[in-house]
């Protein structure tokens, strides 16, 4: 089935929200929807804000660009920090700019802060993000409230992390900072929600090519140009494929041992984005790009 036989109604006037987990085919469904409906595509997702990886994250290319306006993709410095406090205040804006917002990403927070408000946690200091670092998700865990930890997905580090963080900087849980979370900017029902839900093989399958035809399109000489800057601490080097290839290029593994890497870390993290979509996003318009 084509994916435009399963759209919503699209009004004029509404922002469009296309969420989805990686490989999904988001970004696609983005540039078809800025061709025949009209509007601007926003980016959501966490990776591809940074200035030195287009191949890596699998940004659209230069082409793409050319084809519908496109924001916040690549305009933030390998080495500053983001967050989702971050991207809200840059997007708010442009909800109200000349042209309609199309909004597409995986980083699921993004779309929540987006439309059902958004805690504004004061930012970690560098050293006790360093400290965090340094342990393992089982210290980070036990590090935690109850509250905390039955709220978040267990098995994201990053998540984890941030919640650890939050606590040490704060001395207050992160579930108390949300709990003082602020009003929606952009509601749900003021919006075209549109969240895609695609078969799990059909899903791996896209998966399974994805890294070769990034390695193709110079994901390795992406990877080489910051190897002198790479730092596995920042955001910006925890890009799925980007550790794989520093040990490849340093001689740790073999090329095919990184693809592996990266395929496996690729598939995990889009099983954690499904089980995270499914759960969060009751009324959201579920799009199936496999049939």
């Amino acid at each position: 089935m084509r994916l435009a036989a399963q759209l919503p109604d699209i009004p004029e006037d509404l922002p469009v929200l296309i969420a989805g987990p990686t490989a999904s085919g988001k970004s696609e469904l983005a540039l078809q929807i800025a061709e025949s409906h009209g509007g601007a595509i926003v980016n959501a997702d966490a990776s591809q804000v940074y200035d030195c990886w287009r191949v890596i994250t699998a940004r659209p290319s230069p082409e793409e660009e050319a084809r519908a306006p496109h924001l916040l993709y690549g305009h933030v410095p390998y080495d500053v920090a983001y967050s989702a406090g971050h991207w809200l205040r840059e997007v708010t804006p442009l909800l109200t700019g000349p042209q309609r917002p199309i909004i597409v990403g995986g980083t699921g927070l993004y779309f929540r802060s987006l439309t059902e408000g958004f805690a504004d946690i004061p930012p970690t200091p560098p050293e006790i993000r360093a400290e965090g670092d340094a342990l393992p998700l089982a210290a980070l865990l036990a590090g935690l409230d109850s509250g905390t930890t039955q709220g978040i997905d267990r098995q994201n580090r990053a998540r984890v992390q941030r919640a650890w963080e939050v606590l040490r900087a704060t001395g207050r849980p992160l579930a108390d900072w949300q709990a003082e979370t602020s009003a929606p900017i952009l509601p749900l029902s003021q919006t075209v929600p549109i969240v895609m839900e695609n078969d799990r093989d059909w899903l791996l399958g896209r998966i399974n090519r994805r890294f070769d035809a990034m390695l193709a399109g110079g994901a390795l000489e992406e990877v080489a140009a910051m190897r002198d800057r790479y730092d596995a601490a920042l955001p910006s080097c925890k890009a799925i494929g980007v550790p794989e290839i520093i040990a490849y290029l340093n001689g740790d593994i073999e090329l095919e041992t990184a693809r592996e890497h990266a395929t496996i870390a690729t598939r995990q993290f889009a099983k954690r984005q499904r089980t995270w979509f499914r759960a969060r996003m009751a009324g959201w318009h579920r799009l199936r790009p496999d049939l």
